[in-house]
């Protein structure tokens, strides 16, 4: 069946017979248009490079080819979706289908992830000027990343916990007084002081694990096996605050660092800016510059908890030790803020760093054998 076109209609040119005897039209024009149309095929469905896809640094990339040589293909389309189950795509309670259009390679690079789930689903289609063709079949890419959250229910009584940032509250939550009709606003030459039982909220009561001077909340998630990374970042004018690991029997009253349960590294802005690495109420001095983000690395099975600068991947301090029990993430603050990042891989700059370090045995000094 062929419809005429409007354009067709003007270009149309009828003449009459000088008998007026029939009438006559003119095709002419519109036969050599319709004979210079030329039909796209629709291009066939691209095939995923297993191999050449990659998961590393909180990167996806995904690589793919065609079946065949197509010269007529104008760009594709990437679609991915996070999951929890491997092997094929599942159709039920799945998330929504992400899209990226207009990829001109055959590689595209997912960048500044963050990997909450474990799989990730990944299809491409080709498309030429006229017509997209169909997805390839879906492959399934592993992102699993240790993800925790601070666990709200562990902290001290003058911390206000959101999720991933805990924040020094010098009220002590919600409905508590001023203590002495005043607030604690971390100025002047006051140091932290000791909470009273008597003006704990009755609301939070059951949330303080920590109390006295320890400053602490836990993350809700333990390492129990394995290698894995996450990073902190602290408010400027953050006065003190540590960044580690415990054994989950740290007291209500225990400082991280202090035990022989805990290792991290502190820092004190107060008065003077000191950074250190505590581990069994011993301190070793790093004379580093603080950097502005910290990552840690903890390879439980191997025994190392390694602190990095995170923008520039620089070593800032090692402990060795043999973990007999799972760890949990803490973190002190006093005056000021952090805010931690979670499910984040192992940076290769770190992997290659530890990989170092371990040929080089015995290269980076550690707390459990410093007197």
């Amino acid at each position: 069946r062929v419809t005429m076109a409007s354009a067709f209609r003007i270009s149309l040119k009828p003449k009459v017979s000088d008998s007026m005897t029939h009438l006559m039209v003119d095709f002419t024009l519109e036969k050599r248009m319709l004979q210079a149309v030329k039909f796209l095929p629709v291009p066939k469905a691209p095939e995923i490079d297993l191999a050449a896809c990659l998961v590393a640094d909180n990167c996806v990339t995904v690589s793919w080819k065609m079946p065949e040589e197509d010269s007529r293909i104008d760009h594709f389309v990437l679609e991915y979706r996070k999951t929890n189950f491997g092997g094929f795509p599942r159709v039920k309670d799945e998330q929504r289908w992400e899209l990226i259009d207009y990829i001109k390679a055959t590689e595209y690079t997912l960048s500044g992830l963050k990997f909450d789930t474990k799989y990730m689903n990944v299809r491409v289609q080709a498309c030429n000027k006229a017509v997209a063709g169909e997805y390839s079949d879906p492959v399934t890419l592993e992102t699993k990343a240790f993800v925790f959250s601070l666990d709200s229910t562990s902290s001290h009584l003058n911390l206000k916990v959101e999720d991933t940032y805990v924040e020094w509250d010098p009220t002590g939550g919600k409905g508590q007084e001023k203590i002495k009709g005043k607030e604690n606003k971390c100025s002047g030459g006051l140091s932290p002081k000791r909470t009273s039982i008597s003006t704990r909220s009755s609301a939070r009561a059951s949330r303080d694990h920590f109390t006295g001077e320890s400053y602490t909340v836990l993350g809700d998630t333990a390492v129990e096996s394995g290698q894995h990374y996450w990073e902190v970042r602290a408010q400027k004018d953050c006065k003190s605050y540590s960044v580690g690991v415990t054994y989950r029997n740290l007291g209500k009253f225990d400082q991280l660092g202090k035990t022989s349960s805990s290792w991290c590294i502190h820092i004190n802005n107060w008065l003077q800016t000191t950074f250190s690495a505590k581990h069994n109420n011993k301190t070793k001095t790093l004379d580093i510059p603080v950097p502005d983000r910290i990552g840690v690395y903890c390879d439980f099975d191997g025994g190392q908890l390694a602190f990095y600068n995170a923008n520039s991947k620089e070593l800032l301090h090692t402990f060795r030790t043999k973990f007999t029990q799972p760890l949990l993430p803490g973190f002190m603050i006093w005056c000021g803020g952090l805010t931690v990042s979670t499910g984040l891989q192992v940076p290769s700059a770190v992997k290659t760093l530890q990989r170092s370090e371990n040929g080089l045995s015995g290269s980076t000094s550690s707390l459990n054998n410093v007197a």
